[in-house]
């Protein structure tokens, strides 16, 4: 967006929520949006909330992608991982286990020294970063929850929550977007590019939405943070880029991090599932059976 000289953080996030809602309309009158659960079940309240903290969270880190360099907004990124835990634990009194925030602690250490050189930004682009995390954090608790505790498909979820965060960025577009909106020329090559850019949106927003539902708000932010070390290796294995020893060292760290937390989890979810298989029913014998059908005799 910085090379087609759009420089509206806002407006350009608020094209892409009312793309993503013209898709899903499309989507609705086509059969393919799937049923919403009954409204009962939901109060509209949570639904508004979510479509609020939504508008904030990708418009702000709109806004820090524009003031900051990605490193910065990387960095930032790291401090959403300790607000989720403090927030879920606040908010419903989750817990996670020593080891697991140990892992975390490891995976962010190293996305830290993997980004560590490429950090530019001033005093508002800062600010707009640190604003960021607390929206970004409860987005993605009210994401998990409401999809795994509600009953929400991703697709029905977004329908629902859309009209409200084009709303919401339709009041922040006057405080953080610069004037000369109307002056930005549209041609052909600069639309193509923000319409594209819009579909990429719609489908990082699906595709997360669906990462959402399946883990929980702590392993999409791992998730994302293992993007930012797939995108520095492969750039350094594939197209010979250099982002240096100290780099490349914490990428692998975090790597490593990464695997021992998705570990953890595949091994606590094993865990539970072998507690909610039934027990094994005990074939009865002969003189046990006669005794039950004698009792029901005696019941008729």
């Amino acid at each position: 967006m910085g090379k087609v000289g759009f420089n509206f953080p806002i407006l350009l996030t608020l094209i892409h929520y009312t793309t993503a809602w013209l898709l899903l309309a499309i989507f609705r009158a086509l059969s393919i949006l799937p049923i919403s659960p009954p409204s009962k079940t939901t109060p509209f309240s949570s639904l508004f909330s979510l479509g609020a903290v939504m508008a904030f969270a990708s418009g702000l880190a709109n806004t820090s992608l524009k003031h900051n360099s990605v490193g910065f907004y990387q960095m930032s990124k790291i401090a959403v991982t300790p607000t989720i835990v403090i927030a879920e634990f606040i908010l419903f009194r989750k817990t996670i286990s020593s080891q697991k925030v140990l892992a975390l602690a490891v995976v962010s250490a190293g996305v830290a020294i993997a980004t560590v050189t490429d950090l530019e930004f001033n005093l508002f682009g800062a600010l707009v970063a640190i604003a960021w995390i607390i929206p970004s954090a409860i987005n993605k608790i009210l994401w998990s929850r409401l999809q795994q505790q509600g009953n929400w498909t991703a697709l029905a979820l977004m329908w629902k929550t859309t009209p409200v965060t084009i709303f919401f960025l339709l009041a922040l577009m006057p405080w953080l977007d610069p004037p000369g909106i109307l002056s930005f020329k549209w041609d052909l090559s600069n639309s193509t590019a923000i319409l594209i850019s819009a579909a990429l949106g719609f489908l990082l927003q699906w595709s997360g939405a669906l990462a959402l539902g399946a883990t929980s708000a702590t392993s999409h932010v791992v998730l994302g943070q293992f993007k930012t070390c797939v995108i520095l290796l492969g750039g350094y294995f594939i197209f010979n880029s250099d982002p240096g020893f100290v780099s490349i060292c914490g990428a692998i760290t975090a790597l490593i991090g990464m695997s021992v937390y998705t570990s953890l989890n595949l091994q606590e979810s094993s865990e539970s599932s072998s507690k909610q298989l039934p027990n094994p029913v005990k074939p009865k014998d002969k003189e046990s059976t006669e005794l039950d059908i004698k009792d029901s005799a005696n019941v008729v």
